[in-house]
């Protein structure tokens, strides 16, 4: 009987894990397809590249970023390329670490900033063959979302952007935000193995 009993405890958490594991996938998958089909969008269709959306304020405006993220030109497009590889993988080994454990609203954020990563990580690798002027790991991230806001001839946010990089941003600033609500308890064993040894200690002066 114990040994059947825990088959389906086995079962059950397996069941519980996949069914956390969604939460991730799901919002990842879905900024993927929106962050590459609006880019496909934008790439294909010669009168987006330059388009006023709300006169003044927002704008399409194509470019083909070979730096970071807004457009920031810091290092090369491979290093580029390679450190946020190495870095989505950082987070795909720790939510495959602490699924189990982890709050669905820390899944879905890390589902957001994974699925952004990814949106810009295939530009880099695949774009520069897709287009014909570069190898793999050459590619430039399409960004095409422009505030055009100007005050006094001075940008108000200068940088050009895209779905993938609106995906990390809003979501590295809400965890920021509300870090107690979303982030996994990191101190939770910490705290169980203390309150343990209290008892302990409680009940050894009980017993003296």
């Amino acid at each position: 009987m114990s040994l059947e009993k825990s088959n389906k405890e086995s079962k059950a958490s397996h069941k519980s894990q996949l069914s956390k594991l969604g939460w991730f996938l799901t919002p990842m998958i879905l900024v993927i397809l929106v962050d590459q089909v609006s880019k496909w969008v934008i790439r294909h269709d010669p009168s987006l590249h330059s388009l006023d959306i709300i006169p003044g304020w927002f704008r399409f405006t194509y470019i083909l970023n070979p730096g970071m993220a807004l457009g920031i030109e810091w290092l090369p497009t491979p290093v580029v390329g390679t450190i946020s590889t190495l870095a989505t993988l950082g987070i795909l080994i720790y939510v495959g670490l602490n699924v189990s454990r982890a709050p669905k609203p820390f899944l879905i954020a890390m589902g957001f900033v994974t699925g952004g990563a990814l949106g810009n990580i295939i530009d880099r690798m695949f774009l520069g063959l897709v287009e014909g002027y570069g190898g793999f790991m050459h590619g430039h991230v399409v960004d095409f979302l422009h505030f055009s806001l100007k005050i006094r001839d001075f940008s108000v946010f200068p940088y050009i952007f895209n779905v993938a990089d609106v995906a990390i941003s809003v979501t590295v600033v809400t965890m920021l935000l509300f870090r107690n609500r979303i982030l996994p308890p990191e101190n939770e064993a910490i705290q169980e193995n203390e309150i343990a040894q209290n008892s302990i200690q409680g009940d050894s002066l009980d017993h003296s």
